[in-house]
């Protein structure tokens, strides 16, 4: 187990050892003093900063490959004769305990860290998001994300000649109060919650990471993602019955986003697509060439390499210019498609395999036809057969 903090350990909740972070307590050390002899790693030398953390021995461990854990007669029989309730009734018999992961990092943001660094740590740690907490409120008030970071740059970017001082300067709090209309409030869920119920949470909140927060200790355990609760789902789908609609395409299904599609070209400058993403709410950008053929994708969380190379004073240069400088080729996810003749089962193993956030659906041609998100998958297979399935005009 290892523990990487500026600030002193407590113990996490529900029996399991539980490196976790208590936001009440504070340290200017470099190092806690409370840390157990087998705990190592660099710490970031500054006030305000961050806290990892790393949570061991969770009751289920799963991998693609790995031997799967026992699930119960119950969790797999008790359908009621109703088969296409079997994938939404198997996340409703397990926790959102139940998928946090060994070694899970979670870092956390004090709102009184200079957004910079901010933007920086997360780069540094390789996370999307972090929840933030407020000293004075002595509670989380948000999550900062690729979003927060977009947005600012939306914001306040002029032109390669003008430092956004805003970036370089603002806490996290000074920030949140300058873009009020962007903030979200926080949304959370309990580590007991079932995972039906983070499924919902997530869709009907419009949110892609939801923490789980054990409120008892006050302490933040995780973050659930789309990604996540599907390929848990995708680890025990031979061992569960398999409904019908699994056989029929993406076509017949109606599953995704086929029209007012947004799409750039190679030569689309940053800014512009920085633009695109705040004004259409989409989380990508499919690349298509002068023919209409899918070439790539830019996504959001693409954007955070401007940080890495601390290139985000500039820009007007352009998606291909960007993509070109990229320092590491985990922050870029690739483009993967699917054609609407794909049935739901093959699309769901190869969103899950390719580890990736969508698919873009194409023709024959390569010419993109629509998208299809995780947020569309599950929202078929676990909200719509108990019938909370959410529109997406809602």
């Amino acid at each position: 187990m290892e523990v990487r903090s500026s600030r002193r350990l407590s113990s996490g909740s529900g029996g399991c050892p539980v490196s976790s972070v208590s936001p009440r307590k504070t340290s200017n050390a470099n190092e806690p003093k409370s840390a157990p002899p087998n705990m190592k790693g660099s710490f970031l030398n500054h006030d305000h900063t961050h806290a990892i953390i790393y949570k061991s021995d969770p009751p289920v461990r799963f991998n693609l490959e790995g031997d799967l854990p026992e699930i119960s007669n119950m969790e797999i029989e008790d359908l009621d004769e109703n088969i296409d309730q079997a994938f939404a009734k198997f996340m409703r018999a397990h926790k959102c305990y139940d998928l946090i992961p060994t070694s899970a990092k979670l870092v956390i943001f004090d709102t009184q860290l200079n957004v910079k660094k901010a933007f920086f740590a997360l780069v540094y740690n390789g996370v999307r998001a972090a929840p933030l907490w407020d000293t004075s409120k002595q509670d989380y008030v948000g999550m900062l994300t690729i979003t927060d970071f977009i947005n600012i740059l939306h914001k306040y970017y002029k032109s390669p000649l003008i430092k956004m001082e805003e970036l370089e300067n603002h806490k996290i709090q000074t920030w949140r109060e300058e873009l009020k209309d962007k903030q979200r409030p926080f949304v959370c869920i309990e580590p007991d919650a079932n995972l039906y119920q983070a499924i919902k949470t997530l869709i009907t909140s419009k949110v892609h990471r939801l923490p789980v927060v054990d409120r008892v200790s006050g302490n933040a355990l995780y973050v659930l993602t789309h990604k996540r609760i599907l390929r848990f789902l995708y680890i025990y789908i031979n061992e569960l019955p398999k409904p019908g609609y699994m056989r029929q395409s993406l076509e017949e299904l109606s599953i995704g986003t086929y029209e007012n599609l947004v799409k750039a070209t190679p030569k689309t400058p940053i800014i512009k697509a920085l633009n695109m993403f705040v004004d259409h709410h989409i989380s990508a950008l499919p690349i298509c060439d002068a023919d209409g053929r899918v070439i790539n994708i830019y996504a959001k969380f693409d954007v955070i390499n401007l940080a890495a190379e601390k290139t985000y004073n500039d820009l007007d240069i352009t998606i291909e210019q960007a993509l070109q400088h990229k320092t590491q080729e985990s922050w870029f996810e690739g483009v993967v498609t699917c054609k609407k003749n794909d049935t739901l089962e093959v699309v769901i193993e190869k969103i899950v395999k390719a580890e990736v956030h969508r698919l873009i659906v194409v023709d024959d041609e390569q010419r993109m036809f629509g998208v299809v998100s995780l947020s569309d998958i599950l929202n078929y297979l676990i909200l719509k057969p108990f019938g909370d399935f959410v529109s997406k005009k809602s």
